[in-house]
């Protein structure tokens, strides 16, 4: 009776994972199938990409083994020729190909960079859809705690924890911050991720053309919670998401100040809550971090530095922290001067962006490097415009 070889059964050990790989298959790759156009646009950007770099990456590796094996040295029929060392038609096609592919590569991303832009509002639903002046996107205002996730709705009057609920179809503009440290925010069946950084706002445009449940999540490090930072996201339809924001303001919480303030303290596998009302400009109060009452604003800061500073007297305009993002700052013997902060000399508005993208995005096709046209005004910042105003 013939016996098994002893390399068999190690061999069949060894190739034994393969048999998993079907299994695979039903595995969901959202990043590459997800249920927005524009991470579905930035999908088929990675697939062309992999594509056009296979072009190269798949010859070179067969053309690898074919010389391996050509010119072995038990191959006695194999041109030898030890003196050989130029072609200049082997050069032309070495450099020719992968230069093509990186002109084309070049073209791809940089038509991509631009029409993908998360600060750009959308042209565009899905294919062929484009969006008319008349769509409304539906403005939600992001603020990373830690380590949970805050979502404001301005227009709905209402604000929830570690829950995210849109329309589908209907353009999704969000202004992001943070508390602390920096985070960042990705749905991956919706767009890219984009960075939430205290004191600064972000944005995100983006659309669900699917409804169902999805995940969101922090995709930066920053902290012991970190890997907890996840949070639910629903697509509904239009009526869904009425019935959502009309069982949101059932509730009797609401979301002010001092609830802020709370809120922001570190906690871990925070459940999803809902605030049935919140305090108007909160957002604005948060990216200029003057939540505490009280407390200078940034933009006006900003103003007094451009009109020269408070002068001798702002050197005592100060107050004690109580509570200063979880005792990082300011409770050392030798930091004790840091735990103060600049008490408000006005009583100036928040600087409101309540219309983020009041300039409606321009359908016709990109023509430049991204550059605005010379007919355009130049662009006036948010410095500019806070030194403009008068001090009250």
């Amino acid at each position: 009776m013939a016996t098994l070889s002893p390399r068999i059964p190690s061999l069949i050990r060894r190739l034994s994972p393969l048999a998993l790989l079907p299994f695979l298959s039903g595995c969901g790759l959202v990043v590459l199938d997800p249920a927005g156009d524009v991470a579905q646009q930035q999908g088929d950007l990675i697939v062309i990409s992999t594509v056009l770099m296979l072009l190269i990456i798949v010859p070179v590796m067969a053309l690898t083994i074919f010389f391996a094996w050509r010119y072995r040295a038990s191959n006695k029929q194999a041109t030898y020729k030890p003196d050989w060392d130029h072609s200049t038609q082997l050069e032309l096609v070495i450099w020719a190909a992968p230069l093509l592919i990186i002109i084309c590569l070049g073209a791809v991303t940089w038509v991509a960079t631009h029409l993908l832009d998360p600060y750009r509002p959308l042209a565009r639903t899905a294919p062929g859809q484009a969006v008319t002046e008349k769509v409304k996107p539906l403005d939600v205002q992001v603020v990373a705690l830690d380590w949970k996730w805050l979502f404001i709705y301005p227009e709905q009057g209402i604000a929830t924890v570690n829950e995210l609920a849109a329309p589908v179809d209907r353009p999704l503009r969000f202004r992001i911050s943070a508390s602390s440290v920096m985070n960042s925010f990705y749905i991956p069946a919706l767009a890219g991720q984009i960075y939430a950084m205290p004191g600064m706002e972000t944005k995100l445009h983006g659309v669900f053309n699917e409804t169902g449940d999805y995940v969101g999540f922090s995709a930066n490090y920053s902290g012991a919670g970190f890997s907890n930072m996840r949070f639910a996201v629903k697509s509904l339809p239009a009526a869904e998401f009425e019935q959502w924001v009309a069982s949101a303001k059932k509730g009797s919480s609401a979301l002010d100040r001092l609830a802020y303030l709370k809120l922001e303290k570190p906690s871990e596998k925070e459940p999803v809550q809902h605030f049935a009302s919140v305090e108007p400009q909160l957002f604005d109060a948060v990216v200029n971090m003057c939540v505490e009452p009280g407390k200078m604003c940034m933009h006006d800061m900003m103003s007094i530095d451009a009109a020269g500073g408070a002068g001798i007297a702002g050197i005592g305009n100060v107050r004690a922290v109580t509570y200063d993002k979880f005792a990082a700052r300011g409770t050392a013997d030798l930091a004790r001067w840091s735990a103060r902060y600049v008490a408000a000399l006005c009583s100036s508005p928040i600087m409101s962006n309540d219309k983020p993208d009041a300039t409606p995005v321009d359908l016709a096709p990109l023509t430049g490097a991204g550059l605005r046209r010379p007919s355009d005004p130049p662009p006036q910042t948010a410095l500019n415009a806070a030194s403009s105003r008068p001090m009250s």
